[in-house]
């Protein structure tokens, strides 16, 4: 089932209402647009079988008006010769022709009517489907950047990110922990000798190198 009943809906649609009610604001919307094409394709079609109607009525009446014009000069040819319950018949076929040709004039009338109401209709759904066309980009934007920001905040406050802090706190703290056991293994000792200094700063490289890796993951798993 639709969106809408079609024309008059369309005409009357609050866009923001229906927008409101939708789970997803930017899929609703693409509905809406391809409804109201949907529809604007029909009353385009209705108006032009209208206008269609019209012409050939008119090539109907232009062929009533010429056989009144042939039943007339029947019916004088036919009183010249004296026969005048010919002549009368003549133009009884003549007001026949009469007759139809007035009632397809008023059908083209009626369809006058009709064509204008079209030509409104057209008008007005062109100009809602406009309003949605340009709406479509802002919602589409600011639906997708509010999905992106809610992400974004479930991941900051989220359990991973937590851990991965924990970590990095646990080995800062064994960094410290190095740092303070070759502060200590170096008061009132003799002076170290170059290979126990080289030896040292190795091991010291080994932690900070483990604590980079560890940052590296978790930023590429970010």
């Amino acid at each position: 089932m639709g969106i809408f009943s079609r024309t008059r809906d369309i005409i009357a649609a609050n866009f923001t209402d229906l927008l409101d009610k939708a789970e997803d604001p930017s899929k609703m919307i693409r509905m809406i647009i391809l409804e109201m094409e949907e529809t604007l394709v029909e009353v385009r079609a209705s108006a032009a079988r209208t206008i269609a109607d019209q012409k050939e009525m008119r090539r109907h009446i232009n062929k009533l008006g010429s056989l009144q014009e042939s039943w007339t000069e029947k019916a004088e040819l036919a009183l010249s010769k004296g026969r005048e319950d010919l002549a009368k018949a003549a133009l009884v076929e003549k007001q026949k022709a009469a007759d139809m040709a007035a009632q397809l004039d008023g059908e083209i009338t009626v369809l006058d009517e009709s064509l204008r109401a079209s030509e409104e209709d057209i008008a007005k759904l062109t100009g809602k489907l406009r309003e949605a066309r340009t709406r479509q980009n802002s919602i589409a934007t600011r639906f997708e950047s509010a999905q992106n920001r809610f992400k974004l905040r479930e991941m900051y406050n989220g359990p991973r990110m937590q851990d991965a802090f924990s970590r990095f706190e646990v080995m800062e703290r064994r960094v410290d922990m190095a740092e303070g056991r070759a502060d200590v293994a170096g008061m009132g000792a003799p002076p170290k000798t170059l290979e126990e200094e080289i030896a040292e700063l190795k091991s010291s490289e080994k932690v900070e190198a483990e604590l980079a890796a560890m940052k590296a993951r978790f930023g590429r798993d970010g």
